[in-house]
């Protein structure tokens, strides 16, 4: 059952799918309604799953679940992360790949392999202050509140020292 993301309350769980690229404003209108259709559809044993999304930046897909009303069984994520992997091959962009680190670089949104963020971190190219999309936030609270947060504030900080 798809709800207006902004409906979804705070503690609904939250997956963040980033694009190793900025996403056309056609692809982000094509995946816009190809993650409708997929949620309208949702399901968990066959109890409909309250569940809406966002598309930030065209790059990242969020999508929120409500978990109080039903919550994902391994076949529904299952079929979630088969949806995203047919998103992936349609429009060839990488969104599964978690060894990614996006992050501000001005106003512009950068893309980098976590190796190349490390060497940058230790070559002084990002500072503790970069902001960065920490991607590894559970619920719509640390979404709003904490997905982009400065380096030393992330996971990302770890490579700081």
């Amino acid at each position: 059952m798809l709800t207006d993301f902004k409906n979804l309350p705070s503690e609904s769980r939250i997956w963040i799918y980033q694009a190793n690229r900025k996403l056309s404003d056609g692809e982000v209108e094509q995946i816009a309604s190809k993650t409708k259709a997929f949620l309208e559809k949702w399901t968990a044993h066959g109890t409909d799953l309250e569940a809406g999304f966002e598309i930030k930046y065209q790059r990242f897909i969020v999508i929120g679940l409500n978990q109080s009303n039903a919550s994902a069984s391994g076949c529904s994520i299952d079929a979630s992360v088969h949806f995203i992997q047919s998103l992936e091959k349609e429009f060839e962009v990488d969104l599964l790949d978690k060894m990614n680190v996006t992050y501000y670089n001005g106003d512009y949104i950068a893309h980098k392999p976590l190796n190349d963020f490390k060497k940058m971190v230790k070559n002084r190219s990002v500072s503790q202050n970069t902001v960065v999309f920490n991607n590894l936030v559970n619920t719509k609270a640390e979404y709003l509140e904490d997905w982009e947060v400065p380096l030393k504030d992330s996971w990302h900080g770890r490579f700081l020292a």
